[in-house]
């Protein structure tokens, strides 16, 4: 909802863009001192937000939450993991998984499980196995 405005659409605004109009619009409605309203967002492409979104009075906190380290990584594989069938200790292979995956987030850890998952359908296996 809140990607940059403009420039992609051809013949008028898209639906996204008339939402995030009317978010803002919506936003500068409050009375910060008698609204009780908390507005929550997240993101992982600050890039890309539309700078209307970051003006003063619209998200008056910002909390960077960086990727996970080590040990964060290791208990997501193991949330991940945990509904996978396969033969494989799944607290070793975590371990394993996260020392591999720098960098990786929550999101890019579950699509390295779920990717494990369709290689081992799409290979007419009956449980994800380690290669």
């Amino acid at each position: 909802v809140g990607r940059k405005r403009g420039g992609r659409n051809i013949g008028g605004q898209s639906e996204a863009e008339n939402t995030l109009n009317q978010l803002l619009v919506e936003m500068d409605g409050f009375n910060t001192g008698t609204t009780n309203v908390i507005v929550l967002a997240a993101t992982n492409r600050m890039d890309i937000l539309d700078q209307a979104l970051l003006r003063p009075g619209r998200f008056d906190r910002q909390i960077y939450v960086p990727a996970p380290d080590i040990k964060g990584r290791a208990s997501i594989f193991k949330v991940h993991l945990g509904n996978l069938k396969t033969d494989l200790d799944k607290s070793e292979l975590a371990r394993k998984m996260a020392a591999l995956t720098p960098g990786f987030t929550g999101a890019d850890i579950a699509n390295v499980c779920n990717e494990a998952a369709l290689i081992a359908a799409r290979e007419l296996s009956m449980s994800i196995v380690h290669k």
